[in-house]
């Protein structure tokens, strides 16, 4: 058995309210039936089938017809407006598109005590068009927090172990070393390879004359052992490189020597100084690249050095 449960008080100020309502507009709905409804009605009770097409009664109950269904409009509209709770009777908020203070979620009230009114305001006063920013009050639960400052590093506890010190980055490695070189780099060329003098055994000149300053270093051309560095007649103090690949490296009319026989040179390596002893009129340094070691074996060494990518001539 199903128990309804009994009628409060706000239900029954409810019934009273609407039966107030109802008994005012009765007199106004009676007026409105017996003036614009009853004539209507007796024309409707002559069947329409009765009455000729064309004649006064067939347009008197048309009209009856029209007024009737007027009638019944006013009605149901005098009963809308008479119901509580109707939509007539209800108020309709406007909304606006966007968030606002009243659809966006809310954040955490940081203060339960503040009442949150509104947020700032992005729209403009429509009269005069300046901003209506000024005239809102911002609560001070709306307003930025300011982050929390950061705690202090702790400081470490007595007789701790310190932190261990960041391993220093390793070195970059160095560069490696060149594999050729020029005997003197930069130095102008005063007599190039293969110029025709009868002056010389070959007929021509066997090597390339570099004009350096006496003392100045001349460097081996490649990695290589040391042949020979001597006195050799015409050529004055001689050095003589055999290189890895096989070929022979020649400096002639130095005035120092800076490696001997059996000696391992690097590319770079400084193997005497420049001079003018020998068969010389000035100082430079006579350069030659030979197939074997002796004279008049030669090929040109500038494009031999070239080829293997020297270039400071």
């Amino acid at each position: 058995m199903i128990t309804v449960p009994p009628v409060g008080p706000a239900v029954r100020r409810l019934a009273a309210r609407t039966s107030a309502r109802t008994a005012a507009w009765r007199p106004r709905v009676d007026q409105a039936v017996r003036t614009h409804a009853a004539p209507p009605l007796r024309a409707l009770a002559t069947p329409r089938h009765a009455t000729l097409p064309g004649s006064r009664q067939r347009a008197e109950r048309d009209h009856a017809v029209a007024a009737a269904g007027a009638a019944a409009v006013l009605l149901a509209g005098a009963l809308l407006v008479a119901a509580p709770g109707s939509a007539s009777a209800q108020t309709v908020l406007p909304t606006t598109p966007g968030s606002s203070a009243f659809t966006a979620p809310q954040a955490a009230v940081p203060d339960p005590g503040l009442v949150q009114v509104a947020g700032p305001s992005p729209y403009k006063l429509p009269d005069d068009g300046e901003s209506a920013q000024q005239f809102v009050a911002v609560a001070p639960n709306l307003l930025a927090l300011e982050p929390p400052a950061a705690d202090p590093a702790p400081a470490p506890e007595a007789g701790s172990a310190p932190a261990p010190e960041a391993e220093p980055e390793p070195e970059p490695a160095p560069a490696p070393a060149p594999e050729w070189s020029a005997p003197v780099p930069d130095a102008p060329t005063s007599n190039p390879y293969g110029v025709a003098n009868s002056e010389y055994a070959a007929g021509y000149h066997t090597g390339v004359d570099f004009a350096v300053g006496p003392g100045t270093p001349v460097l081996a051309v490649g990695n290589a052992t040391v042949e020979s560095a001597r006195w050799d007649g015409a050529y004055g103090k001689e050095v003589v490189l055999r290189l890895d690949d096989g070929r022979f490296a020649q400096y002639a009319h130095l005035s120092a020597l800076s490696v001997s026989a059996g000696d391992r040179v690097s590319a770079g390596q400084r193997v005497g100084l420049s001079g003018s002893t020998g068969n010389s009129t000035g100082p430079h340094l006579h350069f030659e690249i030979r197939t074997s070691n002796r004279y008049g074996a030669v090929i040109n060494p500038i494009a031999y050095l070239s080829g293997h990518g020297v270039t400071a001539f």
